[in-house]
């Protein structure tokens, strides 16, 4: 979908001409004597109470006098907060279902950044569809969204940030939906190789040169599927060499039945969602290359299936990780803190300033939190401050769990230096003191995704996050931010 901003004032979008109009409107945002077609038509269904009062709520007009869009939605967003904008965009877009148009006009009477970056996520959201799989796909039919808004150059950065963003979480969408046997570990490397451009390198490592490594707790993994791991290495150098970059380590199980710890077969279909870490990390890449800012980040991806054939882990058995510390198995479906140890072992040879993983890792964050934010554990205050910042901005939120000594008791074993779980209480809390072993003294966080990576029930399917909350924080640690405009401008001028 190709996004354009334009600055415009209510009485000009009235000459639009695209197939159906979006107007967004604010609380006070309309006088009774308002001037122009869209104003005054907005004002009288305001009087009549034609609108009504709720965020969301919208009326719809067909040719319209004097407005060029042949279809016109007006659409209650509150206070404009974030939230009210991203409702009232939705709603708009559910009124013109039936309409099918291929260009739309969005037009927000006044606009902040965070508006901007609502109203741009919201509608790539909306008219989001899944088609790859099937046989008769009915595709997006959006191609094309101008966002109209009275002062375009306050908000230029935000637009920008924005739509390279649906990029990257699309893509990631895309990954996380595709069923497992076309999402194989070998499928996420040739995606992460696709990627590959100026700026940004793929390396692709097989079962013998994971071996050969000493990845003893990914391969552990591995052993019970037929489809040959891969541990996928992409690199961004977007500033100078003598920057240290910022590590991202996403969780790759690509199917995951729980090994001979099985699941229960209710709704094991959505454990091909367990590979959205890795789908997100993907994501975050495809952006980077989009907006080419001046960063330098490295990106990880231990990508496997969990299976439960003859040569599967088995409670009990003991494997030697990367780092050299031995791993008790008590639980074989513990095994995203398997396949993440090793990769957190292999991130510390880049000299990383900060290192996050990102994993849909336990089930008890899910409890926790819910589907509203993320679980974010840190072992770096001012690392946490950021990434909580990032998705408050980038709304896309996270919250902070604690990661006090006392909480890896649980995972004392008397048979290897840890053993991979530490029983029912606290589960989201000892998994990340699991992880934390091997992150040494890297400032380090981890993003438990398990509540937010994907929707169950009716509308099933991924969420891309947290690709806006790690974007927001990425384009944040530049020394230059309009770097990434200069550098973004020219990539589309190519």
């Amino acid at each position: 979908m190709d996004f354009e901003l334009r600055p415009l004032e209510w009485s000009e979008a009235a000459q639009v001409e695209v197939d159906a109009l979006v107007v967004v409107s604010f609380d006070g945002s309309v006088a009774a004597e308002a001037d122009g077609p869209l104003q005054r038509w907005i004002a009288q269904a305001q009087q009549a109470g034609d609108l009504g009062q709720e965020p969301g709520q919208w009326l719809a007009a067909y040719r319209l006098p004097e407005v060029a869009a042949r279809r016109v939605v007006a659409v209650r967003a509150g206070d404009g907060s974030p939230r009210h904008v991203r409702q009232a965009v939705a709603a708009g877009w559910g009124a013109l279902q039936g309409a099918a148009p291929r260009t739309l006009g969005l037009v927000l009477p006044r606009a902040d950044e965070a508006a901007v970056t609502a109203a741009v996520l919201a509608i790539a959201e909306a008219s989001y569809r899944y088609t790859t799989t099937l046989s008769k796909p009915k595709p997006r039919v959006l191609e094309r969204v101008l966002l109209g808004v009275p002062q375009a150059a306050a908000v230029q950065r935000a637009f920008e940030w924005a739509a390279a963003t649906v990029h990257g979480v699309e893509l990631a969408k895309e990954w996380a939906n595709r069923p497992a046997n076309h999402a194989r570990p070998a499928d996420l490397a040739a995606a992460a190789e696709a990627l590959a451009g100026p700026d940004l390198d793929v390396e692709v490592l097989g079962p013998k040169e994971v071996e050969r490594l000493g990845m003893g707790a990914l391969l552990a993994v591995a052993r019970g599927s037929r489809e040959p791991l891969r541990f996928i290495v992409l690199r961004y150098q977007g500033a100078g060499k003598r920057q240290a970059p910022v590590a991202l380590i996403g969780k790759g199980i690509t199917f995951d039945t729980g090994g001979i710890s099985l699941k229960p077969a209710a709704e094991m279909d959505e454990m091909k969602f367990d590979m959205s870490g890795a789908a997100a990390v993907l994501g975050v890449f495809a952006t980077l290359a989009q907006l080419r800012p001046a960063v330098n980040v490295v990106g990880l991806i231990p990508a496997c299936e969990n299976m439960p054939d003859g040569g599967a882990i088995k409670p009990g058995d003991v494997v030697r990780s990367l780092s050299g510390q031995t791993i008790e198995i008590l639980n074989t479906d513990a095994e995203g803190r398997l396949i993440l140890c090793d990769a957190l072992t292999y991130a510390q040879r880049f000299k990383p300033r900060a290192i996050v993983d990102v994993a849909t890792l336990t089930g008890a964050c899910v409890i926790a939190l819910g589907g509203v934010r993320s679980g974010l554990f840190a072992s770096d205050d001012a690392l946490a401050q950021a990434l909580l910042a990032a998705g408050e901005a980038a709304q896309d939120p996270c919250w902070r769990l604690p990661l006090d000594d006392e909480y890896a008791e649980a995972l004392k074993s008397r048979f290897a230096d840890v053993a991979n779980v530490g029983g029912r209480p606290a589960g989201a809390v000892t998994a990340a003191k699991f992880l934390q072993r091997f992150a040494g003294d890297v400032p380090w966080a981890h993003l438990d995704i398990a509540g937010t990576a994907w929707k169950g029930g009716k509308d099933k399917g991924a969420t891309g996050r947290p690709v806006p909350l790690l974007v927001r924080w990425l384009l944040e640690q530049q020394a230059e931010p309009e770097v990434v405009l200069r550098r973004a401008r020219r990539g589309a001028r190519a």
